[in-house]
C-alpha cells in the first residue's frame, strides 16, 4: 500500500524556471521550499488560502523561524504568495500564486 494517498502536479515553471530563479539567483533555497510547502497544502485545498504561521511552517519545512520569515518576505516581494492576516497576533493565510498561469 503506497504511504501517500495524492499525487499533487507541479507546474513545469516551478520546476525549470523558479527553482533556479530562488535558488540560484537569489541565493534563498529557504524560499523554494516554503513555496513547495504551502504550493503543495494550497493544492490540496482547491487553491485556497493556507493558513500557517511561522512555527508551523518552521516545523513542515525544517527551517528555522527567522529562515521561514525571510523566506516569505522573498517570496511576497516576488508576488509569488499573498499574505493576509485578520490583526497582529492571528494566523496570518498564504495565498499562492501563479502568474505564468495567466
Amino acid at each position: 500500500m503506497p504511504r501517500f494517498r495524492e499525487t499533487i502536479p507541479i507546474d513545469d515553471y516551478v520546476l525549470d524556471v523558479l527553482m533556479r530563479d530562488l535558488v540560484g539567483h537569489d541565493r534563498q533555497p529557504a524560499a523554494y521550499l516554503v513555496y513547495l510547502h504551502l504550493y503543495g497544502r494550497a493544492a490540496r485545498a482547491r487553491w485556497k488560502p493556507v493558513a500557517a504561521s511561522l512555527r508551523t511552517l518552521a516545523e513542515a519545512t525544517g527551517l528555522s523561524k527567522s529562515a521561514v520569515q525571510t523566506a516569505l518576505e522573498t517570496l511576497r516581494l516576488r508576488q509569488l504568495i499573498e499574505t493576509t492576516s485578520e490583526h497582529s497576533t492571528a494566523t496570518p493565510e498564504h495565498s499562492v500564486l501563479r502568474h505564468w498561469r495567466k
